[in-house]
């Protein structure tokens, strides 16, 4: 039996798999200090972009038990940034919400939605994600059937036992189920260790071995575009000759 059909249901990263990051994350940062300055100043003139990145990357640092939980890390850094000025906790609230929003206004590339269309008739979907975005909020939710944040389980990809939870949500054996995503540590080797298959989504120019720095493990497919993996996988109809 080929790999193909032993595969009964897909996995899927978010970041940089289905849209950019960077921009996404550029404009969170915009909002987020355009709402610090119009609602709590005296903290906004503390920590501009540039100083509400390190205070972020400092948080994250000092508190490795929340390395699962990107919002948490987010709230904290807020809170160290705007109490000791004389704010709140609603102000935290309000701060993290405005951030939040942009976080989720996600654009797509152009490749994403045609694929999940196309796969979705196929195979259920899901999502393994270390990352806090919102599947409702972005509007992707309709392709699949649950996503396991890393923020909800406890522990983050390339840990075996999110791969497995997702694996047991789907009711399928890993290696029935295909993880796809842009990182060779967390989604390719992340996958392999735990008996899934997997697809490492090559959008850049590096190679697979100076992406995994020559890791002895190797994706079933490599593909530069979710178009490529949506032909090897759900392959359209084929007319017949009357």
């Amino acid at each position: 039996m080929s790999t193909i059909m032993r595969i009964r249901a897909i996995t899927f990263d978010l970041d940089d798999t289905l849209w950019p990051i960077a921009p996404v994350m550029l404009r969170a940062e915009q909002r987020l200090d355009n709402w610090l300055h119009a609602h709590c100043p005296r903290a906004a003139a503390v920590y501009p972009i540039a100083a509400m990145r390190v205070l972020r990357d400092r948080i994250a640092d000092e508190n490795p038990q929340l390395a699962h939980d990107f919002s948490a890390q987010r709230r904290l850094s807020l809170q160290q940034a705007l109490l000791p000025h004389g704010y709140h906790d609603d102000h935290v609230e309000g701060a993290f919400a405005a951030f939040y929003a942009e976080r989720n206004r996600v654009e797509c590339y152009a490749d994403t939605l045609p694929a999940l269309e196309r796969l979705s008739a196929h195979y259920p979907l899901a999502v393994i994600t270390n990352g806090n975005a919102d599947l409702h909020a972005t509007g992707i939710a309709p392709h699949f059937r649950f996503a396991v944040h890393a923020s909800t389980f406890g522990s983050a990809k390339p840990a075996v036992e999110i791969f497995h939870a997702a694996c047991e949500r789907l009711g399928f054996a890993p290696d029935e189920v295909l993880h796809v995503g842009d990182d060779p540590e967390l989604d390719v080797i992340g996958a392999h260790r735990a008996g899934l298959r997997s697809a490492w989504l090559q959008r850049g120019t590096i190679s697979w071995s100076e992406a995994s720095r020559q890791s002895a493990v190797q994706p079933d497919w490599i593909v530069r575009s979710l178009a490529k993996l949506t032909d090897l996988l759900a392959p359209p109809a084929r007319v017949g000759v009357h």
